[in-house]
């Protein structure tokens, strides 16, 4: 089964909008092995990473947690940050060192609400974002944990 690319930002929102967004951005490192997050903590931020690789996962009761997906260049970590009560609902950790690009979440929601066209591109891209992290999530999760894996009928 063939997925789409995960949406950037590049792709998809307008020079203009993004070129406000960047005004932003703070440059940090994490080092390999570093949490970004851990689900169910407070969504107070996001990022795009510059280089190197992130793992998403999911707690499973009784069991190591489950990797939903691996992140890379150009790619943006967290989503729950655009979305009330604000808490992640992954965990994220740094697998290589990690440079990015971060955000603060209430400094882009207050741009996006003082711009309803920005707004309207960001929760956009956002959302795609989130549709395909779902799709990742459910496949991977049958890989792991289904009888006969994602590819069988049902």
């Amino acid at each position: 089964m063939s997925t789409a690319p995960t949406p950037t930002m590049l792709r998809a929102l307008p020079s203009h909008h993004r070129e406000r967004l960047m005004r932003l951005a703070r440059e940090v490192t994490f080092a390999q092995g570093t949490r970004l997050f851990e689900e169910g903590a407070r969504a107070d931020r996001f990022w795009i990473i510059r280089s190197g690789r992130v793992e998403l996962d999911m707690h499973v009761p009784g069991r190591r947690a489950a990797v939903i997906e691996n992140l890379g260049h150009d790619e943006l970590i967290g989503w729950s940050w655009l979305f009330a009560p604000y808490v992640w609902h992954l965990g994220a950790e740094a697998t290589t060192p990690v440079r990015a690009y971060e955000f603060d979440a209430v400094a882009v929601r207050s741009m996006c609400q003082d711009d309803p066209a920005l707004g309207n591109e960001v929760g956009q891209w956002v959302g795609q974002v989130l549709a395909h992290r779902l799709r990742a999530a459910r496949t991977r999760l049958l890989d792991l944990y289904a009888p006969y894996g994602a590819g069988a009928g049902v």
